[in-house]
């Protein structure tokens, strides 16, 4: 009942699917970030699924790149999107540990998140202009690369605070049993882009774990360690990453 309790917040906490109401205890959110990565498999079969449909219709590009910027945000509710724009804002105060730490936790948008926003999508919907049907099934796979990615870097790396959700995840986990899954959602998503497309795969999974050592750096460097606002930055970095990477092989190679 515990694992099926984990799955439920996970899905009610970083997607917009309909779950029953949970009570959040110490015992039933340590497995919480094991389950994450379900999340990028129900975002991974939408994004496929919709770009596929939409380019067997004949949708023009514009409509196809905006629809598909759109729906990973859709899907999951736009809360990795508000780690990024508190990040951005947080980086670009070029204040201490300390400062950078509280602009995380406040709920207003400053100059630097809106236009961190406006270039993030702008350069999504260019990419998604030169996604081709062959491509998307590797890009499918990223969504679930980024989330195992990022659950890892929850429990893996050091925490910045002593509260927030990723320090609420990360307490009472059985470290060693949910980094090994975690570790496990990182390889099955690399060997299905290889697998899949090993020229495309090789990029994608090149630029995902290039994000993943910035992040880890950065991390640790500006803000002593990870928080939950920082790992919904690295996931749209990531995702951003995998989808730039794609489609550059697709031009050049």
């Amino acid at each position: 009942m515990t694992i099926l309790q984990s799955l439920i917040i996970a899905l009610s906490m970083y997607s917009k699917l309909p779950m029953p109401r949970i009570t959040w205890t110490t015992e039933n959110t340590k497995h919480v970030m094991c389950f994450f990565p379900v999340v990028g498999i129900l975002t991974g079969i939408c994004v496929w699924g919709a770009g596929t449909h939409l380019l067997e219709h004949g949708c023009g590009v514009l409509l196809f790149s905006s629809i598909m910027t759109v729906l990973p945000i859709a899907v999951n509710g736009g809360i990795h999107m508000d780690g990024l724009l508190d990040t951005i804002d947080a980086l670009g105060s070029y204040g201490d540990r300390e400062r950078k730490l509280e602009i995380l936790k406040d709920p207003h948008a400053g100059a630097f998140a809106i236009i961190g926003a406006g270039c993030y999508f702008i350069i999504s919907l260019g990419l998604w202009s030169k996604v081709t049907k062959g491509m998307l099934p590797v890009i499918a796979c990223g969504y679930v690369l980024s989330r195992g990615l990022s659950g890892f870097a929850v429990l893996a790396f050091p925490s910045a605070s002593k509260k927030g959700l990723a320090r609420t995840f990360k307490e009472g986990t059985k470290r060693l049993h949910e980094v090994v899954l975690l570790i496990f959602f990182v390889l099955l998503p690399i060997m299905g882009m290889l697998l899949l497309s090993p020229g495309y795969g090789m990029l994608a999974a090149a630029g995902a774990l290039g994000t993943f050592l910035y992040y880890r750096v950065m991390a640790v460097k500006k803000f002593g360690g990870v928080t939950g606002d920082l790992a919904g930055y690295f996931l749209q970095l990531c995702e951003l990453a995998v989808l730039g990477c794609v489609t550059a092989g697709g031009i050049f190679m």
